[in-house]
This record gives structure tokens, C-alpha cells and sequence, in this order.
């Protein structure tokens, strides 16, 4: 497993990470302990969270599973989402993180979080108080590093020279929605991060299941599918189209679609790890096995004239 550093940081996280929002919601704890046993045995280090997965039984379940070999993995979680009813229990105040961090690390059974992140902009809260706060989470200890997720490239901006300007410490990382089909990012968010070297950790890389190759033109979704009862808009024609090109494309390398939706992202050199979610270990063995795939120039850019 190739490891690269995560921004303009000197955290080294696996080029393929584990995502854990199925932990707690769609499996229990015996099938999630599996699931990250497996990706350790894999050498990937980097585990994603959020305060708010599986109403917060995802940090539990890492928590318990880590026991014993916490030092061998990268944890990152997430605040911001409501965790509870009434003021105070949402957003990205002094007062929320400060709160949810500790109820963090007590989930987690550990006394630092290697990546905090903030989960979502927060228009209500002045972003220098929320600086500040992760800026002393980080004095205190409490957490290594902090970053954001799904920001706009002129929040991100903004939180950067808010930093510059008042001498604080700043994000080393954004968590995109990014994939073959979904590029948004590469207007604006990809340059900025180039910019300012911050680390890009994509999130949805399969497109909700749809760069897996499971999902037929004209065909019904297989029994039990994630876009079964609902195709998030991805069973267009055009996408189609995409993927049966895509899908030759890989045939012609003795590839599969799934390894070149991981191997066209880590062409970019900004991002610095992939987050993919599994439910099965057999799940994370494919897409482990996708990071080792190093795709040429000449094969990105007919990849994306195919896209375009």
C-alpha cells in the first residue's frame, strides 16, 4: 500500500482509505471489526469518521476495535452535524467543538484525534472562533491536525487567510465529493489546493456504487443494491454511455472500472488519500488492490476526453 503525506503536513496516510459511515447504521460491531481488521492486515492506515455516523456508534465501534493497535492507524472525524435537541447542539461554535471533542476521544477510547475535521460550514458562527477553537485543540494536544469538509473553494480561502492573518495554525486537508462522474471540484477547490498544498481526500469515488460495474442499462438494479430504490440521477444516458466506454477502456488493461475510479483520482498528486466505505472485507481487498494501479498521462487524459 503506497502512503502519501497529507498536505503540507508530515501525517502520512494510505493512498486508500477506509470510510466509516456504514459502521453503526447498515453493519454491527462484529462485521465492522472485520471490516477494519481487514484493512489494517492491508496496510491501509487511514480511518474516516464523523461524530455523527450511525448516531455516533461508528466512532464507538473504531473505539473498540482499536484497543491495543491505535497507534497503528490515522484517525479522522468530523464535527458539525446535530448531535442533539435544542441550542448548542450543532454548528461549528467554540462551545460545540470544545463539547464534541471530548465526547469524541471518549468514543474513541483514545486521547487524540490524528484529523479533526469540520464537517460543514457553519454561516452562523464567525470562522476565526471556530480557527480559534480548533487552533487550541491542537495546543492542548487533543487533536493532531484539523481540516474541513465540504466547503466551497472561497470558504476554504477564507478560513486560510483568517489563519495567515491572525497567526493561527490552518487546515491541512478538504474532503470533497469527487469522482469520474462528479468533477465540480476541479474548478475551483482542485487549484486553490494546489495553491496552498492542502491535502484532497475524496469522498463517494464510486459514485454511490455506479462505477462498480453492478448496474446495467435497461437492466433492474441487483436485490438490495444502494441505488436500487433510488439512482440519485446517475441512470442517465450520458452516464451510461461513460461507463460502457469506461468499462472497455479497463478491459483493454485487464482492469476493472472500480480500479480505475481510485486510479484516476490519485493521478492528482493533491490528493492524498481516497476514502472508500465497505461493508464486507472482501470489499476492502478490491479496493485496496485498486490503489496499486499507477495510471500513465496518456491514460488520464483519454479518461477524461471520455468524461468530456
Amino acid at each position: 500500500m503506497d502512503h502519501r503525506k497529507l498536505g503540507n503536513s508530515g501525517l502520512e496516510v494510505s493512498v486508500i482509505g477506509l470510510g466509516a459511515n456504514n459502521f453503526g447504521g447498515r453493519i454491527d460491531y462484529p462485521q465492522s471489526d472485520s471490516v477494519i481488521s481487514q484493512a489494517i492486515d492491508l496496510g491501509i492506515n487511514f480511518i474516516d469518521t464523523s461524530n455523527s455516523y450511525g448516531n455516533s456508534l461508528s466512532e464507538e465501534y473504531i473505539g473498540r476495535s482499536l484497543e491495543g493497535r491505535r497507534d497503528s492507524v490515522v484517525i479522522a472525524t468530523k464535527v458539525s452535524s446535530r448531535m442533539g435537541v435544542g441550542p448548542n447542539q450543532a454548528g461549528n461554535s467554540r462551545k460545540h467543538i470544545m463539547d464534541q471533542v471530548e465526547k469524541s476521544l471518549h468514543r474513541l477510547r483514545t486521547d487524540y484525534i490524528d484529523l479533526y475535521q469540520i464537517h460543514w460550514w457553519d454561516p452562523a458562527t464567525p470562522i476565526d472562533e471556530t480557527l480559534r477553537a480548533l487552533d487550541d485543540l491542537t495546543a492542548q494536544g487533543k487533536i493532531r491536525y484539523f481540516g474541513c469538509s465540504n466547503f466551497n473553494s472561497w470558504q476554504v480561502c477564507e478560513s486560510i487567510w483568517v489563519s495567515k492573518d491572525l497567526s493561527l495554525r490552518s487546515f491541512i486537508s478538504v474532503q470533497p465529493h469527487y469522482s469520474l462522474l462528479e468533477r465540480k471540484i476541479e474548478e475551483d477547490l482542485i487549484p486553490l489546493c494546489e495553491r496552498y498544498d492542502m491535502g484532497i481526500l475524496p469522498y463517494f469515488p464510486l459514485a454511490n456504487g455506479f462505477l462498480t460495474g453492478k448496474y446495467k442499462k435497461g437492466i433492474a438494479s441487483p436485490e438490495g443494491a444502494r441505488l436500487q430504490s433510488d439512482d440519485r440521477g446517475l441512470f442517465s444516458d450520458r452516464n451510461f454511455e461513460i461507463l460502457e466506454q469506461l468499462t472497455s477502456f479497463c478491459q483493454e488493461r485487464d482492469k476493472k472500472i472500480i480500479d480505475l475510479a481510485f486510479a484516476w483520482l490519485l493521478y492528482r498528486k493533491n490528493v492524498s488519500s481516497v476514502i472508500a466505505g465497505a461493508t464486507k472485507p472482501e470489499q476492502v481487498v478490491i479496493n485496496s488492490a485498486a490503489g496499486e494501479w499507477h495510471i500513465t498521462d496518456e491514460e488520464y487524459q483519454s479518461v477524461s476526453s471520455i468524461l468530456e
